[in-house]
């Protein structure tokens, strides 16, 4: 069971582990122990997340969000299984903790009427300067 907030849980079920070799630093260790772990959550298939945050998670997830609805992590960072365990499931809850979170919606407001006069002033001002530099451009000889 990996919690990820007072209300949600996610059931074992939904999580399955598979390690590999991992390539990097490590010797000739990276050719005998699997270390590197990857890490399947069945999202689209977890009864403890609302449609809406299924959909957040799967615009956050990008690339890792599968065909078939499931988020696939890697990790290889370190040298020891059980850390790299640690990190993709501490990746898979910022993950989900981040697509918990509804954003704000955008309110469409108007300029203020000081701001419209300001650009107004300023489209004049800039006017006049670049009316001054091609009155200038007489052919005199």
């Amino acid at each position: 069971m990996l919690r990820i907030n007072d209300t949600i849980s996610i059931a074992d079920w939904e999580l399955s582990e598979s390690f590999m070799r991992a390539s990097g630093p490590g010797g000739q260790n990276v050719n005998k122990v699997s270390t590197a772990v990857e890490l399947r959550f069945e999202a689209e298939r977890c009864p403890a997340l609302a449609a809406s945050v299924k959909a957040r998670l799967q615009r956050l997830a990008g690339r890792r969000w599968t065909n078939e609805g499931a988020i696939v992590l890697q990790v290889d960072e370190t040298r020891s299984q059980a850390r790299n365990r640690e990190i993709a499931r501490e990746r898979l809850v910022d993950l989900i903790q981040q697509a918990l979170v509804k954003p704000k919606p955008r309110v469409a407001t108007k300029p203020t009427y000081g701001s419209q006069l300001r650009r107004l002033q300023e489209k004049k001002t800039r006017s006049v300067i670049k009316a001054n530099r091609s009155a200038g451009t007489t052919d005199e000889p």
